[in-house]
């Protein structure tokens, strides 16, 4: 990401990447092969328990357009076809999925020095219309994220944020679910030269007074392996290694026990995904 506040997504993006990023509980294979003319080709396959779930992603790349399409097990075709900077800081994404006639949307990006702007328009007649947006700066930003149904008359999402950078350190606050949901997070790099990092986050709902607190450390054991680690106050503790065996393929090995009840078994997730 550049200069500026960025989108409102990335509001604790570094948090939770850090504290769920690659955890998994299931075993999925990703190859990724790329024909003569430049088309990727990414064929997925997650076993969940006894089922199998399978996609097949094709993406074509031509000057600023890209076109991505997504076949999958339950006989449901993705397409996302993404229009990059057909003006300065501005991205347009057209998506629909077959055989939803309701799913298709058009998606306006623009990111400035000191804003970030999000606007979405379902294609139907009653349109589920979005927006977000952030102003401020590499230091500090606000934003909301907002989504109307024009059907109902109702928002459907009504959210607020608030992110904080300093050199080494990222925090933020996000008012969510129509100010139920009050979250906190943290990210702090303590050692860049060995991605070591730290982070938390504390989430709070109004409704039903609960709060629910993750805290999760990040470690390069080498320039090809990662350790991860996470734990939250339900006694549920995680930890992951993942290694680069060849550049952009990477072997993940996750792991999941409930410290209050060990006599269950662990959860243990596997994820191999290979690129030429």
């Amino acid at each position: 990401m550049g200069k500026g506040p960025g989108l409102y997504s990335d509001i604790g993006k570094k948090a939770r990447d850090l504290l769920y990023k690659d955890y998994q509980a299931d075993h999925k294979f990703t190859v990724t092969t790329y024909t003569s003319n430049g088309v990727a080709i990414t064929s997925t396959g997650t076993k969940k328990g006894e089922l199998l779930l399978a996609d097949v992603n094709t993406q074509l790349k031509n000057k600023n357009i890209t076109t991505d399409v997504k076949f999958d097990s339950r006989s449901n075709l993705f397409t996302t076809v993404t229009i990059d900077e057909p003006a300065p800081g501005l991205k347009t994404i057209f998506s629909f999925v077959v055989p939803d006639q309701k799913s298709g949307k058009v998606e306006l990006q623009y990111r400035h020095e000191y804003a970030g702007i999000s606007t979405g328009i379902g294609l139907t007649a009653k349109p589920l219309v979005s927006f977000s947006g952030v102003i401020g700066n590499d230091s500090v930003s606000v934003g909301t994220d907002l989504s109307f149904d024009t059907a109902s008359g109702n928002f459907i999402k009504l959210n607020a944020g608030l992110n904080i950078t300093h050199s080494d350190l990222i925090a933020s606050m996000t008012l969510n679910d129509k100010g139920d949901t009050l979250t906190a997070s943290y990210y702090h790099i303590v050692s860049p030269l060995t991605n070591t990092a730290v982070g938390a986050e504390l989430t709070h709902s109004f409704s039903s007074n609960e709060n629910t607190l993750t805290i999760g450390t990040q470690h390069a054991l080498d320039p090809l392996t990662t350790v991860k680690a996470r734990m939250n106050n339900y006694g549920r503790a995680s930890a992951l290694i993942q290694h680069e065996w060849r550049p952009k393929s990477l072997f993940t090995i996750s792991g999941e026990v409930d410290t209050r009840a060990i006599e269950k078994s662990a959860k243990v997730g596997l994820a191999l995904a290979l690129k030429p």
